[in-house]
């Protein structure tokens, strides 16, 4: 049906509306709508929020396909209620030229669930030496804005300043993994008491708050736009804050896991719980939740890292770093954010939709629900609470740190551009 009407929905966490998609756009949004043949979908209460924007997804494909493909990480998206994605260009072969990053972009087409963005490299290979074909991806069918060596840093100062000269000219951004490496070398979990009693090598927060420091200043040196990736530590902050009172045109992401899980956890020694930057202190997650709701950190992105099994089961020395995380992404928000009171459901849109999609330049996304906009949309059961079992999981992958933790909230619903990528809970 080319029509649909969502009844009774509480349109960013506000009162009851009815909001009638027509095609790809949403047609009208009021009290008493109706629609004759329309498919009708009783929200009774239910919170409908635009389509949510990932900024940061590892969605392995090419040449990691036991982890992910774009198919299955698209389906984990679409059933964690986003509707679009940028994919990480950490891939084999790196998506550090027009061909790989245009393959990426064709494969999220194809499959339909939500618009895939791919991020292309900043450097030749990840190797941080030599710079990647910026201009050509760019130019490129897949129209790259972002560029990342996420999983490594950029650490050379040099190379790092001529990309942000060389982004600018586009409107593009540079979004740093924060990780000095000569600080982090043979780290396994975050420096500190619990480190020191466990033994294991420690990651100290100065690694991260010094890249993020440095930066900041190339960036107003420059002139152009930098992004900080899955930012951790109560020191990275306060960088921040202060570059932002600067006017340093500066923007900052934190992972869901970083706003709930602590490094007391890895006392466990469950290589679920191994992610790269590492799990931080309760002060850390304090200071992160109240950054993401006074804004200095601007976005929730979910840095989904998914692992084949035999990758985790392991010892922890041995194991893979990283989390899936876009099943649970909105769960863990309600529960960190909102339950807190440090944010309502209009924040949490700006959050993890409006601000990301303005971030990456994500056409049609993170618009307002309202008469002539696209209809990426995604309803919200706010009052569901229960356990995470990965065994339902769309991604390919099942390393959650969350299995058997009940969490808040379930999307319901998802619509990319009008069609139904999730329905009552389950994929279409």
């Amino acid at each position: 049906m080319s029509k649909i009407l969502i009844r009774g929905a509480r349109v960013l966490g506000g009162e009851p509306q009815d909001v009638l998609i027509d095609g790809e756009v949403v047609e009208a949004v009021g009290s008493g709508l109706s629609a004759e043949g329309a498919e009708v979908v009783e929200a009774g209460g239910k919170v409908l929020l635009p389509g949510l924007v990932d900024l940061h997804t590892h969605l392995r494909e090419p040449g990691r396909e036991d982890s992910e493909t774009v198919l299955t990480g698209t389906r984990a998206a679409a059933s964690g209620g986003f509707t679009a994605v940028f994919a990480m260009a950490n891939t084999f072969p790196v998506a550090d030229t027009a061909g790989v990053v245009e393959q990426v972009w064709r494969l999220g087409r194809e499959h339909g669930y939500c618009d895939v963005q791919p991020i292309g490299a900043v450097t030749v290979g990840l190797e941080g030496r030599k710079l990647a074909e910026l201009g050509a991806m760019h130019e490129s069918a897949a129209g790259v804005t972002v560029f990342s060596d996420d999983g490594k840093c950029v650490d050379d100062a040099v190379i790092m300043r001529r990309a942000l000269e060389y982004v600018k000219a586009f409107g593009g951004v540079v979004a740093q993994h924060a990780q000095e490496p000569r600080l982090t070398e043979g780290a396994q979990m975050n420096e500190g008491v619990v480190s020191a009693e466990l033994g294991l090598g420690g990651w100290p927060a100065v690694a991260e708050e010094s890249i993020i420091a440095r930066d900041v200043l190339l960036a107003e040196h420059v002139g152009s736009r930098v992004h900080i990736c899955h930012l951790s530590t109560a020191g990275s902050v306060e960088i921040v804050r202060w570059a932002k009172s600067r006017g340093i045109d500066v923007t900052a992401e934190v992972t869901p896991h970083h706003l709930l899980l602590t490094d007391e956890l890895v006392r466990s020694y469950d290589p679920v719980y191994k992610v790269n930057p590492p799990l931080r202190t309760e002060r850390d997650v304090h200071a992160l939740r109240e950054a993401l709701a006074d804004g200095t950190i601007d976005i929730v992105a979910t840095d989904h890292a998914p692992h084949p099994h035999e990758d985790k089961d392991c010892e922890w020395a041995a194991a893979a770093m990283g989390m899936v995380g876009l099943e649970t992404a909105l769960s863990v928000v309600q529960e960190t954010m909102v339950e807190t009171g440090l944010l309502d459901w209009a924040q949490v849109a700006d959050r993890m939709s409006f601000t990301p999609a303005r971030i990456g330049r994500a056409q049609g996304h993170g618009r307002p629900v309202s008469a002539g906009e696209p209809a990426n949309l995604t309803l919200v059961d706010t009052a569901y609470r229960g356990q995470v079992d990965p065994a339902g999981f769309a991604s390919r992958s099942r390393n959650t740190p969350y299995e058997g933790r009940e969490l808040p909230g379930r999307v319901t619903h998802t619509w990319l551009r009008g069609k139904a990528t999730l329905v009552d809970g389950k994929l279409t």
